[in-house]
């Protein structure tokens, strides 16, 4: 695969990234998922990627992803991306480079798959060429949001999926948020370990506790901020439009602290991360802390919880949240809107709210990549975006 789109110019002769500030205008793609190997260049503007099942435009928008903190939108195991099959490479792992167009600036990110001394699985990251600390730094240069047919069901499944959609929200506001995020589950996983293996030395486990005090609050003070905040953009968006206002609550042990008394939280974390070495010993797990919160969500107009709703209106409320960040970031980021990843979006939206969709993803001037099995579904953004047909791993320009 080796694909360049539509360039459109300025009247200087320069590329057309000013219709998407931040953008990935270059992707490439060693052994991973379906891919040995493959290029695709686009203009920075919205991208359609249009074909059957199984023929790789999830890949793309997995690849994509992995540009920023996490999992991904898959939330798969490292190992889980490399391509089975031939390879690309003599080696068996997997990498993904791009090109990321920030304002006038460009950037380098790569990531890929490395085994560690002892045969580990490790991710690492380079930016412009150099080792990065960790993927957390991804984060500072790069926001994302990403919508997939799995979170369909994000309001009636477990409480984790939910988490980490409003993290993922989280990080477009607060970068330090991933750093603060691995820096917790870190620390609780070694304090879990030395209540089950010991030694149970007490100045060990306060250590950890401490670690977990201070990175824990931080998690859950900005995701109260979040949810502040996109309830205020929620609100201004109102009835109007084609998407329902939807309405944010946190509930969790963690979150009642917060919100009760926030300068006090400190304090409490720790008595309680203390008070329950027995109990959590016993249970195999850390039964208290932000890693146990949850994001509610209600349908404003309909006075229903999302899990109510049908099928259709729950992706109604993730799109107006997803919407509502993504007019959030742009109006404190100098209108550098984050880059969408919005696979198979056209599934359970009428032609009044698809087009609405794509009426505001041009106004936010943002980089979004949508899937879907039939091109016509896009057909008002033959103009307006790279469109291309993918067919086993394959991609032809469609857009002129």
């Amino acid at each position: 695969m080796n694909l360049t789109g539509a360039l459109d110019t300025r009247p200087d002769g320069a590329p057309a990234f000013f219709e998407a500030r931040l953008a990935v205008t270059r992707l490439l793609l060693t052994n991973f998922r379906s891919y040995a190997s493959g290029e695709i260049v686009v203009s920075g503007r919205p991208v359609v990627l249009a074909g059957p099942n199984g023929a790789g435009k999830t890949n793309l928008l997995d690849a994509i992803s992995l540009l920023t903190p996490g999992r991904g939108l898959r939330g798969a195991r490292l190992g889980e991306h490399t391509r089975h099959g031939p390879s690309a490479t003599n080696e068996a792992l997997w990498a993904v480079a791009a090109t990321v167009s920030k304002s006038a600036q460009s950037y380098d990110i790569g990531t890929g798959l490395t085994l560690g001394p002892n045969g580990g699985e490790r991710r690492q990251v380079r930016l412009n060429g150099v080792a990065a600390n960790n993927a957390a730094d991804l984060a500072e240069l790069v926001q994302m949001a990403w919508l997939t047919p799995a979170m369909d069901r994000l309001f009636i499944e477990a409480a984790s999926g939910r988490r980490r959609f409003l993290d993922r929200l989280v990080f477009g506001f607060e970068p330090i948020h991933a750093r603060n995020a691995t820096r917790y589950e870190t620390a609780m996983r070694e304090r879990a370990r030395l209540l089950k293996f010991g030694p149970r030395d007490p100045a060990w486990l306060d250590g950890l506790e401490a670690e977990m005090t201070e990175a824990g609050v931080a998690l859950a003070i900005s995701r109260a901020e979040t949810v502040e905040r996109l309830n205020k953009a929620l609100a201004a968006r109102g009835e109007a439009g084609a998407f329902p206002s939807a309405h944010l609550s946190l509930d969790g042990e963690a979150d009642v602290l917060i919100a009760e008394n926030a300068s006090a939280a400190p304090e409490e974390f720790r008595a309680r991360f203390a008070r329950l070495r027995m109990r959590d010993a016993e249970a195999g797990r850390t039964t208290f802390g932000p890693h146990l919160s949850d994001l509610a969500v209600r349908h404003v107009q309909k006075r229903s919880d999302a899990g109510e709703c049908s099928t259709g209106e729950q992706k109604a409320l993730l799109i107006a949240i997803v919407l509502a960040h993504a007019w959030e970031l742009s109006h404190i980021r100098e209108g550098r809107a984050p880059i969408l990843l919005l696979d198979e979006i056209a599934a359970h939206l009428d032609a009044r709210r698809r087009a609405a969709l794509f009426e505001e993803i041009l106004a936010l001037g943002a980089q979004a990549w949508m899937t879907g099995t039939d091109i016509e579904m896009f057909a008002s953004l033959k103009t307006k975006a790279d469109l291309f047909a993918v067919s086993e791993s394959q991609h032809r320009l469609l857009s002129e």
